[in-house]
């Protein structure tokens, strides 16, 4: 049986690849650039698996899945049971095992990475989660008997979801809020389709309705109901605030009011939930990139899922300006390295200055200033600085700015005796996620800033922890 291989046969198993398209093909389509493992393969990557007595793995991972567990089911061909593993502790498997970062948390503490390949955890996740889905049977938990205990949950990305699921096993009646009209939050309109295509975000959602969560949609907490009225009008017992970061930042250059020139949240949100990429049947809904030059700015996940989408709506040339070197870019390997397969052009320390229009107010070109990089910053990495008398102008059909986003201050401004700090962000304690307004628990970005989708994820699992203590207890 593969399991009683000694350690030292199983580190001479190569870590096995994960297959993709073509990358000139899929730079021009949608479709999902990384395929999957296939059986043969998935196998033979949980074959490498060290059986650590002590997983490190586990402590790497923001919800903390049982990695070891669901790995020997894979060996043993029990791919369901895998898979119902998982969800104990992570009810999106299928999603996080596509856009989370493993090398930086699980696969970055994974024994095996010390001298050989970490153990591929991501894709054995997406491997199961994937065959769960083809074969229609899924592995979902048992649920607590019912409590007759009320959470609303507000909005329903990564944090609320995670949140809502494990409340929802321990038998409390949970309803999640969403302002926009389909349930996903930043999964749907942030992550475009070649990375997470978004029936396998939609397909997660009709589990989680399985465990009787009820999903609310076009409804706008601090708009349509206020915190206190979720209290006094609806009878919750708790509310969890996981509304995100989805406020835009800007350079704050000139030129940013020109026709042209997008956030990348704007941006992605017209890609994704309006469909801008089946220009087929529908109506252009983003400045046309088609045979035009398109630039983004900024060096992280974004900016790459956002610079790789106007490859594929049809730009002549698609570049990245960032005011660091590569090295510094936060974005994972994986994702510039498929930008670059798919003939994304980088201007690394480069910094827009002035973004210059025509007669009409629509964007021509670019202004830049190149960079040298200095003595570190408070983030660590190298502070980027201009040099005298570099700059020069680039044509420019298409800006798109993805710098980072802000907090949305819409349930805050309608919460007054919730406390939030100088930069509009929720006030939360580390460790039970309380704010200090007695049953609002708030995590995700809108309490850290932005992260991560496990990292939000995470979030909720410990909000969820701490509600259900909560709900059991009366204690604030």
């Amino acid at each position: 049986m593969a399991k009683s291989l000694p350690p030292k046969e199983r580190v001479k198993i190569p870590r096995q690849g994960m297959p993709e398209q073509d990358a000139k093909q899929r730079a021009r389509n949608f479709e999902e650039v990384n395929l999957g493992l296939e059986v043969v393969a998935a196998e033979s990557e949980a074959q490498r698996c060290l059986s650590c007595a002590d997983p490190k793995c586990v402590q790497g991972c923001p919800v903390g899945v049982k990695i070891r567990d669901f790995v020997e089911l894979v060996l043993d061909g029990e791919y369901l049971k895998a898979a119902a593993k998982i969800r104990e502790d992570n009810v999106l498997p299928a999603v996080t095992g596509r856009v989370c970062p493993q090398e930086k948390q699980c696969e970055g503490a994974c024994i095996m990475g010390k001298r050989f390949s970490s153990l591929a955890i991501g894709n054995l996740e997406r491997f199961v989660a994937d065959y769960e889905r083809q074969t229609g049977e899924i592995g979902l938990p048992e649920r607590a008997p019912a409590t007759g205990k009320k959470v609303a949950i507000v909005g329903s990305g990564p944090a609320g979801l995670s949140c809502a699921g494990d409340l929802a096993l321990h038998g409390h009646d949970v309803t999640v809020f969403e302002a926009l009209h389909e349930i996903g939050g930043v999964l749907l309109y942030g992550i475009p389709e070649f990375r997470l295509p978004k029936d396998i975000v939609r397909g997660e959602i009709e589990n989680m309705k399985k465990m009787g969560i009820d999903f609310q949609t076009n409804v706008v907490v601090g708009k349509s109901v206020t915190i206190d009225e979720l209290f006094d009008e609806e009878n919750f017992d708790a509310v969890f605030i996981a509304t995100g970061a989805g406020l835009p930042q800007f350079l704050n250059i000139p030129g940013e009011h020109l026709g042209g020139v997008y956030s990348a949240n704007e941006f992605l949100t017209r890609v994704n939930l309006m469909k801008a990429y089946d220009e087929e049947n529908y109506d252009e809904p983003v400045y046309k990139c088609r045979d035009r030059n398109v630039a983004v700015v900024g060096g992280g996940n974004t900016a790459m899922d956002s610079v790789r989408s106007a490859m594929r709506l049809g730009a002549e040339h698609a570049y990245i300006i960032y005011r660091r070197g590569e090295e510094e870019m936060p974005a994972r390997g994986e994702e510039v390295h498929h930008a670059k397969d798919e003939g994304v052009e980088f201007l690394n320390l480069h910094n827009p200055i002035e973004f210059i229009g025509d007669e009409r107010g629509v964007l021509k070109a670019v202004k830049l200033i190149k960079m040298e990089l200095g003595e570190p910053d408070e983030s660590g990495r190298r502070r980027p600085q201009p040099i005298e008398g570099s700059e020069f102008e680039m044509p420019l059909d298409v800006a798109i700015i993805a710098v980072g986003t802000g907090a949305n201050p819409l349930v805050q401004s309608t919460t007054p005796d919730m406390e939030t700090n100088k930069w509009g962000y929720i006030v939360a304690d580390d460790d039970s996620l309380r704010t200090s307004k007695k049953g609002v628990f708030a995590g995700g970005d809108i309490v850290s800033g932005a992260a991560t989708v496990i990292l939000a994820m995470g979030a909720g699992r410990t909000a969820a922890k701490s509600i259900n203590e909560y709900l059991n207890t009366g204690e604030w």
